[in-house]
């Protein structure tokens, strides 16, 4: 059988090695990294990086984000103590997307919700799927 469309997706090299600049980035030089649990698979939350924030979260295995409102890194439960340990940084065939697989302490949404994705749209309303206790 012959192979008509090849996608970007099948176009994996084993083992090279990787530079953060050579994800694609939006024109504010950031990328969409979204965070997921470990164990249960459940999306956490969803922040931007930089090549500096990416290279950061490998070098120390505590995942850093770029804050767009203040300009600056922040480390994942650096003052909260709601902490992001890095499992697995995975990176979309487009190369303009991160899945951080992490070991989250804690609640991931500053609300103090377990997920930044509480709330969900159904039947023209919105329902508030979680409490911040759990």
């Amino acid at each position: 059988m012959q192979k008509v469309f090849a996608p970007m997706c099948d176009d994996i090299s084993a083992n090279r090695p990787f530079d953060p600049a050579t994800l694609t980035y939006n024109g504010a030089g950031l990328i969409p990294a979204i965070a997921q649990d470990e164990t249960t698979g459940e999306v956490l939350m969803m922040a931007w990086m930089n090549a500096e924030a990416v290279a950061r979260t490998l070098a120390s295995g505590r995942v850093t984000y770029w804050s767009r409102s203040r300009s600056a890194f922040w480390i994942k439960g650096e003052t909260s103590g709601n902490v992001q340990e890095l499992v697995d940084l995975r990176i979309d065939c487009d190369r303009d997307c991160l899945l951080v697989v992490v070991r989250q302490s804690g609640p991931a949404c500053h609300t103090g919700r377990r997920s930044c994705f509480y709330t969900a749209a159904r039947d023209g309303h919105e329902v508030e799927l979680m409490t911040p206790d759990g």
